[in-house]
């Protein structure tokens, strides 16, 4: 064999999470659904910052800020679980990062009762849950979770 020859990587089996394929979908995922996890918190902390400014905080704005915040707490929380072979943890977090993704993108498309400040914000978190959709949905984490 030549050094320009690769070995494939063996297939990832139904099951396996020790598949370096896997490991690094499973760490992305994490990281991604940390990474809106910490920005949801953050953006709470600035709603809460900014609550005496009506023309930058409204009543849309606390609502949404509240619910991303459960709802990030949640897909880190599936992620985590999932990473540990959770199956039905795995099935939650493909729906749940979905659904947000759809609805993160209603949000920006939509006029509506959010700022431009929270328009751009949810978009950053629509990238990092598009992320974990693409990553949850692939082939290796699919293989990986199959059902028996």
């Amino acid at each position: 064999m030549t050094e320009n020859t690769k070995t494939a990587a063996p297939a990832c089996r139904r099951g396996d999470l020790t598949h370096p394929g896997s490991v690094k979908a499973l760490r992305t995922t994490k990281r991604l659904a940390g990474g809106y996890l910490a920005l949801s918190v953050l953006t709470l902390a600035a709603i809460i910052v900014m609550r005496d400014d009506t023309s930058v905080v409204n009543d849309a704005v606390w609502v949404r800020g509240t619910i991303v915040v459960a709802s990030a707490l949640l897909t880190f929380a599936f992620a985590a679980r999932t990473a540990r072979g959770s199956r039905g943890a795995y099935r939650r977090l493909r729906i749940a990062s979905g659904v947000m993704v759809v609805a993160i993108a209603c949000i920006i498309a939509l006029p509506g009762p959010f700022p431009l400040w929270m328009k751009i914000e949810q978009g950053v978190c629509g990238l990092a849950l598009l992320g974990v959709v693409l990553l949850v949905n692939g082939p290796r984490l699919r293989a990986v979770f199959a059902a028996e």
